[in-house]
């Protein structure tokens, strides 16, 4: 028994040895081992010469490129100061040469001594002079001199359907030859001066209120300027800018005829708005487009949440609180477009309220009309006294006449939503201030998007930049430069142009469609879709590659110590 055991003992180590043995993998043949580097090889290099360059054409952002420091010296302020001389014209038949030059110069002297704000200022030149220009610039005002001599004093009269100053006067209020004042020269400086003062005063407060105009500019001067105003004056720019409309190439102008019942169901539209509003489109055509729908809405009643109408026994009429004019069109019910195409509307509603709820004024001001800022206007058109009977109590048709008060109202509020001034009363003089303060905006608004682009597309290099962007930066910037050139030399109808092509191609660079787009796409997300597809097949890749480099390696240590060995 114990030989036995010992024998059975003695052959358990070759029973384990031959396991193991059977267990090892059986090695390599050369040709197996060739084949697969062969094959990780084929791999690796299919992704670098074929896939990684594919990858990289297909990916790469292509940015145009842009003239980022022009850019950046245009919202800066560097580029251009902006500056408006105004031509003012002396028309003097009745004078001689030598006396109206004397009269000019004296009066241009004391122009300059009372003008404290630079980048607007006047020149005279006389009528005839003016002529032989080869390049004229823009008259901003025809002063014509007419000699009465039973005058005590001069005094002045505006042409209200021109842009002529008629200055009568005495012949001895004339300055002498060797005189550097005079009543006269005096008299139409002052005159001059405030014409002015709203224009000057609106442009010193847009400059002021803009980074490029304040840094083009000295930066006491808009300010000091401000200063000089009244506040009552200053108050009303403030309040005409807020309420004005942002400036758009294309207005669409809807009037809307609304009405609680069933009449009127008709009114002489066309014939109005060629009588009333055609007549001041024309006259704001260099300065936007302007386009005109029409509707009319029966049962257009109030909205539940606005306040009824409260009746005024003592005056015996019907009233709405001030407060509540802002609820007075029913937005949920009316059929109010908000916008027409690419541009901004403004909304004009005349009212025509029931019979029984006539008539209808705001209560503190007893007004039956009022502005709504940058959105339009409201005119409540009462219905005549069921006692007239001429014209019955709920008429079906409105006549022309009958809406002349409403559009002579829409046309006024029309300028306002537009931002033109309010003095003086020559409107030809008022639209072309506006000319001149539309251009100065445009102007200033065009350098700012250029800054931003450039700020844009430095701080997010992964931001693709498209031709047509590089194509109309480079046109915004001319047409930069030559609306400053024509501000420099006071062509403010071609400033305007240029400056309008420069605004809408700005506008056009900056909100490009691919560029928004990857404004909202970080490389974060970029590196999330790319995880998904590129892990199943790296793992393996890298792997493969790790063990051809260890086997590499072996196999080199290896040949390195057989030789050790052998020496």
């Amino acid at each position: 028994m114990s030989e036995k055991h010992e024998d059975h003992g003695s052959s358990q180590p070759d029973m384990t040895s031959k396991t193991s043995a059977s267990t090892l993998p059986l090695p390599e043949k050369p040709s197996a081992v060739y084949t697969r580097s062969k094959v990780v090889a084929a791999f690796w290099a299919v992704i670098l010469f074929l896939g990684f360059p594919i990858w990289w054409k297909t990916t790469s952002i292509y940015r145009a490129e842009l003239p980022i420091q022009d850019m950046l010296d245009w919202a800066g302020g560097k580029s251009c100061r902006p500056v408006f001389p105004l031509e003012i014209r002396f028309d003097t038949p009745s004078l001689p040469d030598t006396e109206a030059q004397q009269l000019l110069r004296v009066t241009q002297h004391t122009l300059d001594d009372l003008n404290e704000f630079s980048a607007h200022h006047l020149r005279l030149k006389l009528a005839e002079e003016a002529q032989h220009v080869t390049e004229k610039a823009d008259t901003a005002l025809t002063v014509r001199l007419q000699a009465q001599d039973d005058l005590s004093s001069p005094r002045s009269e505006l042409q209200a359907d021109t842009t002529t100053l008629d200055v009568f006067y005495a012949p001895s209020q004339l300055p002498p030859p060797s005189s550097s004042n005079s009543p006269l020269s005096s008299f139409i400086a002052g005159e001059l001066q405030r014409l002015f003062a709203e224009e000057k005063a609106t442009i010193a407060h847009v400059l002021s209120n803009n980074a490029v105009g304040s840094s083009a500019n000295t930066p006491a001067s808009p300010n000091s300027q401000a200063q000089q105003i009244s506040p009552q004056l200053a108050e009303s720019i403030t309040k005409r800018l807020r309420r004005s409309m942002k400036y758009a190439e294309t207005y669409h102008l809807a009037f809307s005829l609304f009405t609680p019942g069933s009449a009127p169901s008709s009114w002489d539209i066309e014939a109005a708005v060629q009588e009333y509003i055609s007549p001041l489109v024309q006259a704001l055509s260099p300065i936007s487009n302007f386009t005109v729908d029409t509707q009319v809405q029966l049962y257009a009643t109030f909205s539940p949440t606005a306040p009824a109408p409260e009746h005024d026994e003592a005056q015996a009429v019907w009233t709405l609180n001030e407060e509540n004019l802002s609820a007075f069109v029913n937005a949920a019910e009316w059929p109010l477009s908000p916008s027409i195409g690419s541009g901004p509307t403004i909304n004009f509603i005349l009212y025509v309220p029931a019979p029984s709820q006539s008539p209808l004024v705001v209560k503190e001001s007893k007004a039956t009309s009022w502005i709504i800022p940058q959105w339009g206007g409201v005119f409540i058109l009462n219905p005549p006294l069921p006692t007239t009977t001429d014209f019955p109590s709920n008429l079906p048709h409105l006549a022309r006449e009958a809406l002349r008060p409403a559009f002579l109202t829409f046309s006024h509020q029309l300028l306002s939503l537009l931002g033109t001034p309010s003095t003086p009363t020559s409107l030809p003089f008022r639209l072309q201030t506006l000319i001149r303060i539309r251009a100065a905006t445009l102007l200033l608004s065009a350098s700012s998007t250029m800054g931003s682009l450039a700020r844009l597309t430095e701080s997010l290099p992964s931001i693709p930049i498209p031709a047509t962007v590089a194509s109309s930066v480079t046109t915004t910037l001319s047409h930069l430069s030559s609306a400053c050139e024509n501000l420099r030399n006071g062509r403010f109808q071609s400033a305007l142009a240029s400056a309008r092509v420069a605004e809408t191609e700005a506008e056009r660079s900056f909100f490009e469609k691919s560029m928004v787009g990857q404004m909202y796409f970080p490389d974060e997300h970029r590196v999330a879709v790319y995880l998904p597809l590129l892990g199943p097949i790296g793992v393996p890749l890298i792997l493969g590659l790790l063990k051809e480099v260890k086997r590499v390696v072996a196999g080199w240590k290896a040949r390195r110590a057989q030789g050790v060995a052998s020496s």
